[in-house]
């Protein structure tokens, strides 16, 4: 077995799979990792399942080590990462040896990255997921939503260097270029109409800030104000990346540990593919929305899900 000891952590790493689904009539949330395309290909470069359990690392500040020789891969923000202090490119599978330290430094390009261990990580799940909801306590580690600590040490299985999947390697065109203009696809919801001319024009016209208060539940925009002149709501279901917009007028997009139900009119939701690139915006940073068809954004999923599928 491999295992990853924690030496050092910033509170914030978790263990994360494709999420906890058929447990929302319960008010149980999806979790996932919020990046999810970048875990499918840290999985995708060892051979794994493509909702393995990865370590979703936010913001950097952790380091492991090593207690066997195998092989890791890690995707999604460039977080300078290091093994034993010598740089590590990103969106590869590399060896280690056992002793070695592995370290996430401060963030270059992106916010959260992946690491993927041979077979996914080795948790018993909870409600049918390993994904660590921390708001719930579930999933994780411990099974209550903790996230990791120093000391907690991380199992998986081993690849010996020279095995075949030690050779894949991602097509340089599906890295995501996390520096340029940031444009998030928007499927338009039931009560888009409902909002006035003027506020429909600003919210696909004009970048959009992301605001400082911000998690894993969702993410604030802060622009002009959006204003909704329809009907008053009933409560309903939340899908991800659902853009609710509340009376003060700034948009909410609500991510992977959103709330099951809600009342406030939506703009829409942003399609799959979005959410994760969303993920790896950092608070100040502009983004823009952008209409697209149902159709546009299945195609889209589709053409992702057969890349990263082993």
């Amino acid at each position: 077995m491999t295992c990853l000891q924690v030496i050092q952590t910033l509170g914030l790493a978790q263990l994360q799979d494709g999420g906890r689904f058929g447990v929302r009539h319960l008010g149980v949330t999806q979790g996932g990792a919020l990046d999810w395309v970048a875990m499918r290909w840290a999985n995708w470069l060892l051979g794994n399942a493509p909702n393995a359990c990865v370590l979703e690392i936010p913001y950097g500040n952790l380091t492991l080590r090593c207690d066997a020789d195998t092989r890791l891969a890690i995707s999604g923000g460039d977080l300078s990462a290091t093994l034993d202090g010598q740089p590590l490119e990103n969106w590869t599978g590399f060896d280690v040896r056992a002793g070695q330290r592995l370290a996430f430094g401060p963030p270059v390009q992106g916010v959260r990255a992946y690491l993927a261990v041979p077979g996914g990580f080795k948790v018993e799940p909870v409600l049918g997921s390993c994904s660590t909801v921390t708001r719930e306590g579930l999933g994780g580690l411990d099974g209550q939503g903790s996230t990791l600590k120093v000391g907690d040490r991380l199992m998986g299985d081993i690849i010996r260097p020279g095995q075949n999947v030690t050779n894949r390697a991602i097509p340089v065109e599906q890295h995501p270029l996390l520096s340029d203009l940031i444009v998030l696809d928007v499927v338009l919801g039931a009560q888009y109409a409902g909002f006035s001319g003027l506020s429909l024009f600003a919210a696909f016209n004009q970048p959009w800030r992301i605001d400082a208060r911000g998690d894993r539940m969702g993410v604030r925009l802060t622009g002009p104000e959006l204003r909704y002149k329809g009907a008053g709501l009933v409560s309903e279901g939340i899908p991800l990346g659902a853009i609710q917009v509340p009376p003060d007028g700034q948009p909410i997009i609500l991510l992977n540990d959103r709330q099951t139900i809600g009342g406030y009119p939506r703009l829409g939701a942003l399609e799959p593919l979005s959410v994760a690139r969303l993920a790896q915006c950092p608070p100040g940073r502009n983004v823009w929305l952008q209409p697209v068809t149902l159709d546009t954004a299945l195609r889209n999923l589709k053409a992702v899900l057969r890349a990263t599928d082993r």
